[in-house]
This record gives C-alpha cells, structure tokens and sequence, in this order.
C-alpha cells in the first residue's frame, strides 16, 4: 500500500509539472505556423460565419480535417464568453492530460496501479509528447479517442457472447477517432482488433462469430454518429468537398501524400526523437530483457506500438506527431521494463551517461550556432547571447539532476525541463518573434478594408486569426500581382519575397517570418 501511494504521488507530481509546461507554453510562445495559425482561424471562422457542419479556412471550405477540434475550441471560447488565442489553446494541452490519465487507468486496468502510474510518469516526461501535447493539433485528440477504444476492446474480450456496452463504447471511439482527424484511426485500432487471438484469454474471449457480430455493431455505432456531420456536411458542401473528404484526405494521403512524403525508413530513423529521454537509459533495456511476452497484456501494448510504427512507415506521408498516439503503448512497455528492473527508485548515476551526454550536446548547440556555427541568419535570432549561455546552463542542471535523483523521476524531469529550456530559449530570443504572425497580421488589418492579396500555394491562413480578418485574402499567380496592385488602391500584398518575382523586392517592405524573408507591396 505504501509502494502504491508512492508510486501515485509520484505520477500525480509529474503529471502537475506536464500541465504547467503545457501552460508555460501557450503563454511564452506565439502561435507557430503553419498548424497552429491554421487550426485557430479555422475555428474563428466557422464562429464568424455560423458554419458549424463545414470548416473554413480563409472563408472557402476546408477539406483538410474534420470539425471536432474547431468544435471543441469554440466551445471554450463561449465558455470564456471572448475569442481568445489563449483560451482556445487549451484544448491540446487538456486533452494530452486526459491521454495521460488514461494511460494510468489502462496500465491499472491491465497489470496494477504502480505500472499505471509509472507509464503516466513515462509518458509526460517524453519530450516529443510535452511538445505536441501543449500544441493546438489534433493527436492529443486522437491518442484520447486511441485508448478509449483500446478500453473498449479489453473489455468486449473478457467474457464470450456480444457485450453491447463494450462494442458500442469501441464505436463510439471509432467516431471520436473519426471526427477528431479521419478514418485514420482505423490504423490505431484495426490492428489490436484483428491480433485479438495473440493477447485475448482464448478461455474467456468471444468466438470469432460473436467478436465479428460485436464489431459490427461497433461499426453500426461508429457510422450512425459520423452520419451526423458527415451527411450534412457532404449535402450542402458539394461534390468536391464529399469526394476531399470522403477519399482524397484519407486513401490519397496514405498511397501518394502531397504533403510531407518521406522514405519508408524515416519513422524508425527519428525514434531516438521520438522516445526521448527513454529510449537512452541503459536502466530501461536491462529491464526490457526480462519481460515476458506470455503477459498477454505486454502482447496487446507491443501489437499497439509494433502495429503503428509498421504502417505508418508504409503510407506516404510522414510526420512524428502522426505516433502520438502509440506513444502510451510504448509508455506502459517502458512502465513494465523499469517495474522488471527495480531501478526505477535508484539513482541514475554515471549509468545513464548516455542521457547526460545528449543533454549537454543539446545545451551545446544553439550555443554554438550563436557564435557563428550555422548559417548568419540563425545566429542573429538566437541574440542576446545570454539566452543560449543560460540554456547551456539549464542543461546542465537537468542533467545533474538526471545523475542524482531516482531513475524514474530524473529521466522524466530531462524530458520535461528540456521542452521548458527550449519555449524559455524562443521567449528570450529572436526564435519568438521570427515565428509570430502578429507584426504581419496587424498590417493587413489596417488594409483590409482596401483588399487583401497573397500568391497560390503559399497563403495558409497564418495571418487571420492575429489580424481577426472578416474577409477573402485574395489568392493570386505571380504573373497577376502587378495587375492586382493597380486595381486595388491602398490595398496591401503579403506573400514570400521569393514567390513573387513579378515585383521588385525593393518596393516593399520585408519582414523575416517562419524561416524566409515576406514581402508587403502596398498599392498606391
């Protein structure tokens, strides 16, 4: 009992310390382009023109994502009773604790309290999940709607025969999944689903024919609640819209991506990002080497993370945030492996060297980049050279702190103190403002009565949500810039310096954003 109320004081700390990074970070860094700025402005939209069933974005149909998130942020925002950019921030880091709640309650559910709170510890303190749990994206929600359904199905098989309430909730899962990002979380749950025989009790489980009846009443469930935006939203949205959301943002992202395409290899390449500071402990892997794969509760948790990592090596399109929700999955191994080491509660010591070493490289390098090490421009941003001094500084701190304290809390201090180093370092530095639409936005304010222009391919809405337009940006080729400009007197042209070689650099005024030079070509 002892051990266990430890062991819960210890999440419930951690847990405490995520909220307040998560926090820290909507208040010490703008909105980041191009998700973020995009996300907002979306939800403002739909606010502004009373379109509840079809998202907007830059006031024409959004094809991208489903409504749940932009749901979900103007709910706050009425609950506030203002359209605030901090208010509406709050959805990500919020549901990224209620992830780590439930990665708590499964990890209880499957083995007992000290692996559930040892796999929330895990969890908060992975750097790459601090990250993107305090972001306004949509994984959090996913990864939410992932561990429901993984509830769902642990429950549907204990017992033979159709547990309805099971089955139904697994649905309701599938739905969440669905209107949070797409038909995408069929790749966090079909496979757990489908390898049920490798992880369910084959004395307890279902048949085949009552688990095959069960999912689809699951699917009757999940189709019944999607059919309440989805046949809206196809009948008045129109042909296009129904085949963009219906085919093109699911299947043609996975075959062909027309964004972010990268090698099959590259997911597996970028897990030593993805699972710090964990995936370096020595004290992890010795405890690794012990488990036991007749726990059929490690088996479900290895085909979840096994599962996930498999297919989204194979589709096109790759990003790291795409894992967020695997990431409980390897939480609760890790949990298990440090359970089975008994080092959780020592000291990490000259033992987690590897740890050390990267979170003084870490502290290193903008140090260096700074002094001259990478490109001009960068150096530029990372002034006053305090900041990264005081950064250097901060690292080592952590990784003391990883040397001294008890394996578990060390480790996930560094995660952590690592993500709040790094919104410090933007704060403090030119990185804050190089990446905050605010300076451009208010430009265009001011000119929007006259008209508003950008070039094609380019404008994603970054700037409407700080300059809370109530118009079209107007979405031009190259070639019809100048013509634009004559037609439209005080009127103002924002696009990249580079994308626009019809007009003379020098005629405008530059502002350095989101890594490139933008120009602002104000029409006489």
């Amino acid at each position: 009992m002892r051990e266990a109320r430890k062991a819960g004081l210890r999440a419930g700390m951690v847990i405490l310390a995520f909220a307040a990074v998560a926090v820290a970070g909507v208040a010490l860094r703008p909105l980041l382009p191009i998700d973020e700025t995009r996300y907002i402005d979306v939800a403002r939209e739909m606010r502004l023109e009373g379109s509840w069933f079809l998202p907007l974005k830059n006031f024409e149909l959004y094809t991208d994502k489903p409504p749940l998130l932009f749901w979900l942020i103007n709910l706050v925002w009425t609950l506030a009773g203002e359209v605030s950019g901090f208010a509406g921030r709050l959805v990500g880091p919020f549901f990224a604790l209620l992830t780590l709640a439930g990665t708590w309650a499964l990890g209880r559910r499957l083995w007992d309290n000290a692996t559930g709170a040892m796999a929330a510890v895990v969890l908060a303190g992975l750097t790459v999940f601090a990250a993107f749990g305090g972001a306004l994206m949509f994984d959090t929600l996913l990864a939410c709607a992932t561990l429901a359904g993984l509830w769902a199905l642990v429950s549907a098989m204990k017992a033979p025969g159709v547990n309805r309430r099971a089955w139904g909730g697994f649905g309701l899962a599938l739905a969440f999944g669905v209107l949070a990002k797409g038909p995408v979380i069929l790749f966090h749950l079909a496979p757990a689903l489908l390898a049920a025989p490798l992880w369910a009790d084959p004395a307890a489980r279902p048949s085949a024919r009552e688990a095959l009846r069960g999912a689809g009443l699951a699917l009757a469930v999940a189709l019944c609640v999607i059919a309440l935006w989805v046949l809206p939203a196809a009948i008045t949205g129109g042909a296009e819209y129904r085949h963009m959301i219906l085919w093109e943002q699911t299947a043609g992202r996975a075959v062909a991506s027309f964004a972010h395409a990268r090698p099959f290899w590259w997911v597996v390449a970028m897990l030593p990002v993805l699972l710090f500071p964990w995936i370096w402990s020595p004290g992890l892997w010795r405890g690794a080497v012990r488990l036991r794969f007749s726990d059929r509760a490690l088996r479900l948790m290895a085909v979840q993370a096994g599962a996930g990592l498999f297919l989204f090596s194979l589709i096109s399109g790759k990003q790291l945030h795409y894992l967020v929700p695997e990431l409980p999955a390897f939480a609760l191994i890790a949990a298990r492996a440090l359970l089975a080491s008994g080092g959780a509660d020592r000291r990490g010591g000259w033992a987690e060297a590897p740890v050390l070493g990267l979170l003084l490289l870490a502290g290193l390098v903008p140090l260096a980049v700074a002094l001259g090490a990478g490109d001009a421009r960068t150096a530029e941003l990372l002034h006053p050279l305090v900041a990264p001094i005081w950064f250097l500084l901060f690292c080592v701190l952590l990784a003391a702190l990883v040397w001294a304290l008890p394996r578990a809390a060390g480790l996930s201090v560094a995660g952590l103190g690592l993500m709040l180093g790094g919104l410090g370092l933007i704060a403090t530095t030119g990185l804050g403002t190089s990446y905050d639409s605010a300076p451009i936005a208010r430009e265009m304010a001011a000119h929007e009565a006259a008209g508003l222009a950008s070039v094609t391919g380019r404008y994603n809405s970054e700037f409407g949500f700080e300059g809370r337009l109530t118009r079209k940006v107007d979405v031009l080729t190259a070639e019809e810039a100048p013509q634009w400009l004559a037609a439209h007197p005080g009127g103002l042209l924002v696009a990249e310096c580079r994308d626009v070689p019809t007009l003379e650099k020098t005629a405008a005024e530059v502002r350095f954003f989101y890594g490139h030079d933008w120009c602002l070509w104000r029409a006489e």
